[in-house]
């Protein structure tokens, strides 16, 4: 049985389970996930049965890729009726609960089935479908990990162009040379509303503390206020910190992860400390790293430390823009569960895969901080990022 099948075999369990009689997936990476193609369409999941993909574009190619039946869409008019009638064992008897992920279908579409079946009620599969990505096989981490090595490549090559003057744009651009040279795809997904990323953020100085939309601990000044992150034409200056972070996304799979680089020395002390301290957290966490242990207790412990050290109110953010986690689940996109916040009750499982990205900002003055990515194993961990955790000092 391939990976494909085992988890459409997985999904119709956990219909059963619920007792919701059939899941409509329509979300692009969820739709690669469960059928190896990422084609437009939909496909339809009964708790027992066929799955079949109906595909309005390209139906031929989804018939090469796709690891289970694929039928035209047709005329969208008339897909609730077409529904009925080739999965007549989930629609007969009037009355049906159907599943399909809220937090991304979009509400026009969503009203739009609602007429066009309307002996059916919906429910919300956002939970299950995230819960069974967030369990990665032994080939999914092997994507990750190669993902990893490229990216400390283009890392390495970074710092070999990088010279004071230069700007951010340059510094990234040599960086995603080397990426998509060794098969970066040149996307990083994300599944939150109005979440994007290209391929990370390198910024210095006060362009990196600049706060922005985005939901993690510094966005960056970016190149225009349509584009309010990462890289922008800002030179890079001695002894100021340079936050390096990159990832790519190779098969569909992407890494995570940062490093501080300086020209000469930081300039700032309590920059110095907080960098330390960055490390440190990190190692902290390393510890406690195994299956068992609660994700929400990681991040707490975080807190304490930074609390401790004078330093909380730095810590993955400053003032309002602080952001409440110390890391998140990487695979297919890179916002996936879990995540390392209050609230998070899940226990670390083996196959979990997690970006932990202690960070400080200082407003005007830049930030500093490292970030590695991990899966959990059957007794505590392995660590996916390659590159040397130090303050590069170049």
């Amino acid at each position: 049985m391939t990976a494909y099948a085992q988890r459409l075999a997985a999904l119709q369990e956990a219909l059963r389970e619920r007792q919701w009689q059939g899941c409509l997936v329509t979300q692009n990476v969820d739709l690669y996930y469960y059928t190896g193609s990422m084609q437009n369409g939909y496909l339809f999941v009964p708790d027992e049965g066929t799955v079949v993909f109906y595909v309005k574009r390209s139906v031929e190619r989804a018939q090469r890729e796709a690891a289970c039946e694929v039928r035209p869409l047709g005329s969208f008019r008339d897909f609730g009726k077409c529904l009925a009638e080739e999965h007549p064992q989930v629609f007969q008897g009037g009355g049906v609960r159907l599943a399909t992920a809220f937090d991304v279908l979009p509400t026009q579409l969503y009203i739009r089935f609602q007429k066009l079946i309307p002996q059916a009620e919906w429910v919300d599969s956002s939970r299950l479908i995230r819960e069974m990505r967030m369990i990665k096989s032994e080939e999914e981490i092997d994507r990750i990990r190669y993902a990893a090595a490229v990216t400390n490549r283009a890392f390495h090559r970074g710092l070999s162009v990088l010279r004071e003057g230069m700007s951010e744009l340059e510094l990234v651009l040599e960086m995603e040379r080397q990426l998509r040279q060794e098969g970066h795809a040149g996307i990083m997904r994300m599944r939150g509303y109005n979440q994007e990323i290209i391929t990370g953020m390198v910024a210095s100085g006060a362009s990196a503390a600049m706060p922005t939309y985005f939901d993690g601990p510094a966005g960056g000044q970016g190149l225009h206020p349509s584009v309010p992150q990462g890289a922008s034409r800002e030179p890079i200056r001695r002894g100021e910190p340079i936050l390096i972070d990159i990832g790519c996304c190779i098969d569909g799979y992407v890494i995570d992860q940062t490093r501080t680089a300086v020209i000469g020395q930081l300039k700032s002390e309590q920059m110095t400390q907080a960098y330390a301290l960055s490390e440190c957290i990190l190692q902290q966490t390393e510890s406690r790293l195994k299956p068992g242990i609660s994700c929400e207790s990681l991040y707490q412990d975080a807190i304490d430390t930074a609390k401790q050290e004078g330093l909380a109110g730095h810590f993955m953010g400053y003032g309002a823009d602080q952001v409440k986690f110390l890391g998140h689940g990487i695979g297919l996109e890179i916002d996936e569960f879990p995540v390392l916040a209050n609230g998070f009750t899940y226990l670390l499982q083996p196959g979990m895969v997690i970006a932990i990205e202690p960070k400080f900002t200082f407003p005007h003055e830049g930030v500093v901080g490292v970030e590695d990515s991990y899966a959990i194993t059957s007794d505590g961990f392995e660590r996916l990022t390659e590159t040397e955790r130090k303050l590069f000092e170049v």
